[in-house]
């Protein structure tokens, strides 16, 4: 096929440091590329792939001082796109921009379909979708799509990470593990309190956007003179494998809705138990008891730490291996790919929930 993956142009791809979204495209791209697919990438110039890559900017924005405005850089990266489209023909164009492209979805003939990766249970997105009920979308969760049910759904397709850059550590460490973004709804609060509730180190390894730099500055960094609290800051790939894998487990106690959460299925491929405050996708992505524990306050979360040794790090491998690859989640989008081009997808009226 003759595919087209539009990827956001605020990270390269694969992103540089923090990036769950432009990892999970830089995945899928490559991966379809392997599997003998004709793959056009519409990304940053600083991205690394094996596909034919289309820029419109040199570097991401979030490296580029240049640019003040995305939104300005993305409209232009559609109209590239449009301009390509009629000359290259492609069986299907993937969008991964959230829903800017919808007015030039409708317009444009061609099988499209858009992989919603954000949360949803926002009143103008209720707009959005009612006004285009047609788009076919592509959840990652089940729970995501909850507040939408008007939307085109052409399945679920979980995230898939690939393999290669972890390390399965079969042994359990010392310390406790939080990783991704310094921000009121991820929980890093909770998490240091639950760490020294249980006085166990907890290391940080989050990005801090600049929304975000007041609160850290008043509510987290007077934690950092704690001894039991360590921020070591943003982190590559190749530094999750250890900073996961040799963590006794990964603390996840979000207060929002998350769409999927990344970072538990980096932590399983390891083989680190994660323990998870019950919101958004937790309940489809852990077992509890068997890949860690699900938990609905600070108080059961201590509890969890102190039973850890009831979890088998070998069965967290072996969930990511069984649902989580990167080939589990291609196999997905080609599913969803082929039955658009067959017109033979189930229209969300009909269906609750395609799990592909």
């Amino acid at each position: 096929m003759y595919i087209a993956q539009v990827a956001p142009l605020h990270e390269s791809i694969p992103p540089q440091l923090y990036g769950g979204t432009e990892r999970v495209v830089s995945y899928l791209t490559e991966e379809l590329v392997k599997r003998g697919h004709d793959v056009t990438l519409y990304a940053s110039g600083d991205s690394r792939t094996s596909a034919k890559l289309i820029p419109l900017i040199d570097k991401s924005f979030r490296l580029n001082p240049v640019f003040g405005n995305i939104l300005a850089l993305n409209v232009l990266q559609l109209e590239l796109l449009l301009q390509d489209a009629d000359v290259y023909n492609y069986d299907i164009i993937h969008f991964h921009t959230d829903y800017l492209h919808f007015p030039l979805s409708r317009r444009v003939p061609g099988n499209q379909v858009t992989t919603l990766h954000g949360r949803l249970d926002l009143p103008e997105l209720t707009m959005i979708f009612n006004e285009y009920k047609e788009i076919p979308v592509v959840s990652i969760s089940d729970n995501q799509r909850l507040p939408l049910p008007m939307a085109n759904w052409q399945g679920t397709v979980y995230n898939g990470i690939d393999a290669t850059p972890y390390t399965f550590q079969p042994h359990r460490g010392r310390y406790l593990a939080f990783l991704g973004r310094i921000s009121q709804e991820k929980g890093v609060e909770e998490a240091i309190e639950i760490a020294l509730r249980c006085g166990m180190e907890l290391r940080i390894a989050a990005k801090i956007d600049s929304i975000d730099k007041a609160y850290c500055k008043e509510r987290i960094e007077p934690f950092f003179k704690h001894p039991l609290i360590s921020y070591i800051g943003e982190i590559n790939e190749l530094e999750k494998s250890t900073f996961l894998g040799n963590a006794a487990a990964l603390l996840f106690p979000i207060r929002w809705p998350e769409p999927f959460g990344l970072v538990m299925i980096e932590s399983l491929v390891c083989g680190t138990p994660v323990i998870a405050f019950n919101k958004g996708s937790v309940p489809e992505i852990l077992e509890n008891f068997v890949n860690g524990f699900i938990v609905n306050s600070v108080d059961e979360a201590v509890a969890a730490v102190g039973r850890l040794g009831l979890i088998s790090r070998h069965r967290c491998r072996e969930t990511f291996d069984k649902r989580f690859s990167v080939s589990k989640m291609v196999d997905g989008y080609l599913e969803v790919y082929h039955n658009l081009l067959s017109n033979t997808y189930i229209p969300s009226d009909e269906v609750v929930y395609q799990h592909v």
